[in-house]
């Protein structure tokens, strides 16, 4: 089937289409809401053949899979949220995530600190409290965090470059 034999298609006969294979939906020129969402739903990455998506659209593809998130420009926070709920690792496709994305993240699997690029403090101090060797991932870590690291697990010492001289007394205090 080509572009043309697509367009000639009622919307009923496109919804069957794309309800077998999302992607078919990268035939289909101007598409109404409900062939693109029943596209997304059957394959979230469909999304990118979508000019302007809906905030619905788009909510839809981030839900079926996270990684759509990758072709949505400019995601808002609640789509960045939904997507990092499902899987926090996606974080890494999310350009200059919000704390609170940061923070969904971490809760969601403290090892996706390490694909934040620019970690809060606070992002940092909720990882580490969770398991503090996750501060081998964390460049140039504040003292603070380098403490709440080692108060956690005291073997977090043996992942910090250069450790304080407190850092060091409570790691010894504690082992």
């Amino acid at each position: 089937m080509n572009e043309k034999d697509y367009n000639l298609m009622s919307e009923s006969e496109q919804l069957v289409a794309v309800n077998q294979d999302g992607h078919a939906i990268y035939y289909i020129k101007n598409p109404s809401e409900d062939v693109q969402l029943a596209a997304v739903n059957q394959d979230g990455h469909a999304i990118q053949y979508i000019k302007n998506p809906s905030e619905d659209v788009q909510l839809a593809a981030v839900q079926q899979d996270a990684r759509a998130i990758r072709y949505i420009k400019n995601p808002s926070e609640a789509m960045q949220l939904a997507a990092v709920q499902q899987d926090a690792y996606i974080i890494r496709f999310i350009k200059n995530p919000s704390e609170a994305v940061q923070l969904a993240a971490i809760n969601k699997n403290r090892y996706a600190i390490q694909n934040i690029k620019k970690p809060t403090e606070a992002v940092q101090l909720a990882a580490v409290n969770q398991n503090g060797e996750v501060i081998y991932f964390i460049k140039n870590p504040s003292e603070a965090v380098q403490l709440a690291a080692v108060n956690q697990n005291s073997y977090a010492i043996d992942h910090i470059e250069n450790p304080t001289i407190s850092v060091q007394m409570l790691a010894k205090l504690l082992s």
